[in-house]
């Protein structure tokens, strides 16, 4: 290639004496893995730093400030929805996710709050309350109520005398994250009944993490792993409703911490002061205003037009184009297609029979660096190389790398979910592109994660093969970790649970509102109940029997149905026989969709239900629910 030459002086550069010698260059391979693996992420580097050298005037910088003692306790708190722990106001959304923490996720936001009031105390800053005035422990240590420990399904409440129970495997009833080709003969399994933390193994004290982690090109090196599909089914991350995925991403971050203490492993994190973005356009736009700009086009869409369009063309065109993503495209041709782009695209006036495939790679690649925060937020991503590089064993990496995609903001994870689907497609017609899993890491790593205004600092350098071995797990392991582990889902439903409860009190107990209800009642003219009438809950009123819901297709001629639940009873069932009822009656376009049954209302906010969930099961968790069948949303 015509750019080797500078990709090696790169390598001469990092490894000169002037320099500690990164953990990852070609003086030490051998600790890592061959230096010609590493060739395609320093010619990338180049690659960046020349198409960036025209544009420094328009890059975007992400600026970081060192954080005070004690800041970075208070920001967590405020981050996993516990700001009333710093305010001292009694929130019911805080008390609520309190009483769902597990025995490590309460220990977590203890160390962190004692942390805190002890640096406020240091700093002579005000008063601050103790933990236990605020839970009214009377204990010397304070602590948190927990959660008792024990599975749970994945509908989220473990049901008395009942344990969760595993299907065989077979190509429905498990999700499958393994290798098509030379793949090891044994396959692990992950659990997701039990939260991250509590199934770690205690560490011995003197634990010694190694100098250097080794990695392993070869595709077979990674293991296999599969999710078991529970009575309850699996959930994705798009099956849950917006407010409680807030919820989720409280308890990741909860559970995240909690996870590296238990590991004994610093868990980092960088402060972001200051993005500049701009605020229309295509390159350089933050996620969230260029869907909002989007959106105004195609109502509901979660992935920026720009970059579905260069998905699409490269998709259409460039997956079988040997070397695609790592040859480069003409620096002046991607340059002069940014400029038009910029101009036409909205205006529908863009001929894209003109792009070449390596160019329109050069412009999605361009894409993801200039965001002016990374697809991958880069508050937890020191935390997260700092465990691959300590820890060997994927299955904990794999599971912190889960915990880290539930944190992500949602037009984050959407659109690095729709580019990780495209990497494995592109890895799929290796045959033909000659780009393998470790190739395609290699490629995207440096996009990805070298910010800071296109630059790559000597410790970012270090951390090469560590960023391209994380890109290789995002790839593979992309069906694992879009879905929902069960054991937040379970704390989610408690969540709600907990705050319905405070709200009947507060309205049971609230004077003002009883004496307007009094008033109200006054007004009205009603008629006397008989003496000893007892007034039911909304759901028990009707004479739906127990056992029996009744199911509403709003979009079907035959628009409710009472149906009849036996322990054998899955939603597909329910699914199949509206489709039957209605196989006449329904418009050619609503059976052309895909409809799926949905949970709504109760101790959940909304649930697209996996087509294998026994409905029995979910019916005696959530009571209260609606079903609903509906298109599930894309």
């Amino acid at each position: 290639r015509k750019s080797l030459p500078r990709c090696r002086r790169i390598n001469r550069m990092l490894s000169n004496e002037s320099a500690p010698p990164p953990a990852f260059s070609r003086s030490n391979s051998q600790a890592s893995m061959d230096s010609t693996s590493m060739e395609d992420f320093w010619c990338e580097v180049e690659s960046i730093k020349e198409s960036s050298e025209d544009r420094s005037e328009e890059a975007t910088l992400l600026e970081f400030k060192p954080a005070d003692e004690g800041e970075l306790e208070a920001e967590w708190l405020q981050d996993v929805g516990l700001s009333t722990l710093i305010s001292g106001a009694e929130e019911e959304d805080g008390q609520a996710l309190l009483s769902t923490l597990t025995r490590t996720q309460a220990a977590a936001v203890q160390k962190r709050y004692n942390t805190y009031t002890q640096t406020l105390r240091k700093k002579n800053k005000h008063t601050v309350r103790d933990v236990r005035d605020i839970f009214g422990t009377s204990d010397s240590s304070p602590t948190f109520e927990t959660a008792p420990v024990s599975p749970v399904p994945s509908n989220g409440l473990q049901l008395p005398g009942q344990k969760p129970v595993w299907k065989s495997v077979s190509s429905n009833s498990c999700l499958d994250c393994g290798l098509d080709k030379g793949s090891p003969s044994v396959t692990e399994e992950l659990s997701y009944e039990v939260s991250f933390s509590e199934s770690i193994m205690v560490l011995p004290k003197t634990q010694e993490w190694p100098k250097t982690q080794r990695f392993k090109k070869e595709d077979s090196a990674l293991p296999k792993f599969i999710v078991r599909k529970s009575r309850f089914g699996l959930t994705e991350v798009g099956d849950l409703s917006p407010e409680d995925m807030k919820k989720i991403r409280y308890l990741s971050l909860i559970e995240l911490t909690a996870f590296y203490d238990a590991l004994g492993v610093e868990m980092k994190r960088n402060r972001v002061e200051r993005v500049r973005g701009r605020e229309n356009g295509l390159f350089g736009v933050p996620l969230t205003i260029l869907l909002e700009n989007d959106q105004k086009k195609v109502p509901g869409i979660k992935v920026p037009l720009i970059f579905q369009k260069l998905l699409l063309k490269l998709e259409e065109t460039g997956l079988e184009t040997e070397g695609i993503l790592r040859v480069p495209g003409s620096a002046s041709r991607v340059k002069n297609l940014h400029q038009e782009l910029e101009a036409k695209f909205y205006e529908d006036t863009f001929d894209w029979d003109q792009v070449r495939n390596n160019d329109a790679a050069g412009l999605l690649k361009m894409f993801i660096r200039e965001l002016p925060s990374p697809l991958f937020t880069v508050e937890y991503l020191p935390a997260f190389i700092t465990l691959v590089e300590k820890i060997s064993k994927i299955k904990l990496q794999l599971q912190a790398l889960h915990l880290l995609i539930m944190l992500l903001p949602e037009a984050n994870r959407d659109t690095a979910k729709a580019f990780l689907q495209f990497l494995k497609k592109v890895v799929a017609n290796e045959g033909k592109n000659k780009m393998n899993l470790w190739n395609v890491s290699m490629i995207v790593a440096p996009n990805l994660f070298i910010y800071k205004g296109k630059r790559a600092n000597q410790q970012e350098m270090q951390a090469a093969a560590t960023t391209a071995h994380i890109v290789r797990l995002l790839i593979r392991y992309q069906d694992i970790l879009w879905t929902v582990p069960s054991f937040l889902i379970s704390q989610v439903r408690k969540m709600n649970e907990a705050a319905m409860n405070n709200s009947k009190r507060q309205l049971m107990f609230d004077k003002g509102v009883r004496k307007l209800l009094r008033r109200k009642t006054m007004e009205r003219e009603r008629p006397e109940r008989p003496e000893g009438a007892v007034t039911f809950p909304p759901y028990l009123q009707s004479d739906i029997p127990e056992g029996v819901i009744r199911v509403y297709a709003p979009l079907h001629s035959k628009v409710s149905m009472a149906i009849q639940l036996n322990s054998q009873t899955k939603a597909k069932d329910i699914l199949a026989r509206f489709r039957c009822e209605n196989s006449h009656g329904s418009s050619q376009k609503i059976r052309g969709q895909i409809q799926s049954l949905h949970e709504i209302g109760g101790n959940i906010g909304q649930h697209c239900l996996d087509p294998d969930a026994y409905m029995l099961d979910v019916y005696r968790a959530n009571p209260q629910a609606e079903w609903v069948i509906k298109p599930k949303a894309s």
